[in-house]
């Protein structure tokens, strides 16, 4: 990959407008229908995460970890676990990941007696498909699965934001502009691929391909911020975090 004026997924270091409401408090809402949303995308976000945490920290099969993990999910949305999150406190992946730890613990004291989602409906989780991220991936020592836990949530929430991409890349006519984007930034096989290689194999321009590609990295970071405000509580968090992942400024 060769270095352009505008080469990060960071970008220009603009600022990005984000008004979506947090799911994090939604999840508190009255509305059952809005509640139920925002446990969807919280789900979404956290399932991988939670799976492979539970298989490293807590040395759980497999088939156990499946269990746990939608035992976890399904245990929170009966009881209300987010609705204690207090953001002043800790960041709520944090107190995620504390809830859980309680959770399994407790599951553990009672020998096994995993809660498998009850009239809760779930989205479908491929877990088969985690568990291959797993095995591919060089596992983190016993002593760190906290951080494994960061990164792993990090990468969650890239992946969903390329899916989103590529979904909305492909409604909008736009799917040159995703080929690129994954050939320049995602595929792993080619990594060294300048503009000029990608211009021939697309048969474009040069000048093409800097544009379309910056024209996806800007897509790519409007969804990363979308989705991170969704699953912010704050707008201090929603910022320190923009910073953190993106190196831009959002407000």
């Amino acid at each position: 990959m060769t270095a352009t004026d505008d080469s990060g997924l960071g970008g220009e270091g603009g600022r990005f407008p984000i008004t979506h409401r947090s799911a994090i408090l939604a999840a508190r809402s009255d509305d059952p229908t809005e509640r139920a949303r925002a446990f969807d995308l919280i789900v979404t976000a956290y399932w991988r995460p939670v799976y492979k945490y539970i298989r490293i920290k807590w040395r759980k099969s497999n088939e156990d970890a499946k269990d746990l993990t939608q035992g976890f999910f399904a245990r929170a949305i009966e009881k209300g676990f987010f609705d204690g999150y207090d953001h002043d406190k800790a960041r709520f992946r944090t107190f995620l990941r504390v809830c859980l730890d309680g959770f399994i613990a407790n599951e553990e004291k009672a020998a096994g007696r995993i809660k498998r989602g009850g009239e809760v409906t779930l989205l479908p989780l491929d877990f088969e498909d985690a568990e291959g991220e797993l095995t591919a991936s060089d596992l983190p020592s016993a002593e760190s699965p906290d951080d494994f836990f960061e990164k792993e949530w990090i990468r969650s929430l890239f992946t969903l934001a390329i899916e989103s991409l590529r979904d909305q890349s492909r409604s909008n006519g736009r799917t040159t502009h995703f080929q690129l984007f994954e050939r320049y930034y995602i595929d792993e096989a080619d990594a060294d691929v300048s503009y000029q290689q990608l211009a021939a194999e697309f048969k474009l321009s040069t000048s093409n391909v800097t544009n379309y590609l910056a024209a996806a990295r800007r897509d790519f970071r409007r969804i990363v911020l979308e989705k991170l405000r969704a699953l912010t509580a704050t707008e201090e968090e929603f910022r320190r975090e923009a910073r953190t992942l993106l190196g831009v400024d959002a407000k």
